[in-house]
């Protein structure tokens, strides 16, 4: 676990986050086009390298990185006042932690789950219980069939990729990013630990992750 500034922090953060760009990354975080389609290739050649890795993980590895992963979180949860955890619905051999959700929902704890409310707009993080009759999202992702707004005070960010950092590659939306800049819970990215990588060359929209959790 890597974390950016102690989980029992206030869940508030700099509207800008230049100053935390290490120099080496500076030149690369530059509005410039050329620059910038350039990165977007990279990160395209990158998710597909990165999920390949992620795809030969077996079963048996898969249940350890999981377990290592839910005693971090539950590490996380212990130091952090939480009472609505914004989870996910795993796709492409995500790291499912659907089961502890579960009993993280009857063990009391109110979870939420995104959804994709629009092209460009931030994602909503709607109620969920287990057994919430569930649709296919726009990218086939399960979201809950009732909208009930919440507002986390937590959300777990899967991710492709995570660089040093804390910078997260996702599946290329932009969604989370979207939602960080616009209201901020502590935001953790949730990976293997095949994804750690030297760094994601963090452009302006960006918004790197508070802590980040692999297994």
């Amino acid at each position: 676990m890597k974390d950016r500034d102690p989980p029992w922090r206030e869940y508030a953060s700099a509207p800008c986050y230049a100053h935390q760009l290490d120099p080496l990354y500076r030149d690369l975080a530059a509005p410039d086009g050329a620059t910038r389609r350039d990165v977007m290739r990279w990160r395209k050649s990158e998710r597909e390298r990165l999920r390949a890795l992620r795809n030969a993980v077996d079963a048996e590895q898969r249940a350890d990185a999981r377990q290592r992963v839910i005693q971090q979180l539950e590490q996380l949860l212990q130091k952090s006042e939480v009472s609505v955890l914004g989870g996910y619905w795993p796709i492409h051999q995500e790291l499912d932690l659907r089961a502890w959700m579960r009993r993280q929902a009857e063990a009391g704890m109110t979870i939420a789950l995104p959804v994709i409310r629009g092209r460009n707009q931030p994602l909503g993080y709607s109620h969920w219980r287990p057994g919430d009759a569930m649709r296919p999202g726009p990218w086939g992702i399960s979201e809950p069939v009732e909208d009930v707004w919440l507002e986390p005070q937590m959300v777990l960010a899967p991710l492709v990729g995570a660089d040093q950092a804390n910078y997260r590659l996702g599946n290329g939306g932009g969604y989370f990013d979207r939602s960080l800049a616009a209201a901020r819970p502590l935001a953790v990215g949730i990976g293997y630990d095949c994804a750690r990588i030297a760094t994601i060359y963090p452009q302006a929209h960006d918004v790197p992750m508070d802590v980040v959790v692999t297994g």
